[in-house]
């Protein structure tokens, strides 16, 4: 039920903690292009770079608890705390379809 309601976002449980992940070059690939001329291309660390400017400004209770391990074709977000990836992962979808709001968040984002 909750891999439908965060889609593209897939949450994955594992023995010590818990990862929402999405494949990178496909999501949001257009807000992306909006900096693809300072190097952003969508990958998994132009959106650990988004994620992380969402969790400072968004849910800056979450710093530390949720930590980034992107890859080039993959953005994840994990924790120890199940229930901590849950809420930073519902919270970052919503603001993902919000198109003010993840542009906004964008434009503070630092190319990695």
């Amino acid at each position: 039920m909750l891999d439908g309601e965060l889609a593209p976002f897939k949450l994955v449980d594992y023995g010590s903690g818990t990862s929402v992940i999405v494949n990178a070059g496909v999501y949001k690939q257009e807000l992306f292009r909006m900096r693809e001329d300072e190097g952003f291309e969508g990958s998994g660390y132009d959106w650990a770079s988004l994620a992380a400017v969402f969790l400072e400004e968004r849910m800056p209770e979450l710093t530390g608890v949720v930590r980034f391990d992107p890859e080039a074709d993959m953005f994840s977000a994990y924790s120890g705390d199940r229930e901590a990836v849950v809420r930073f992962a519902r919270a970052f979808r919503a603001a993902c379809e919000d198109e003010t709001l993840i542009r906004d968040l964008f434009s503070r984002a630092e190319l990695d």
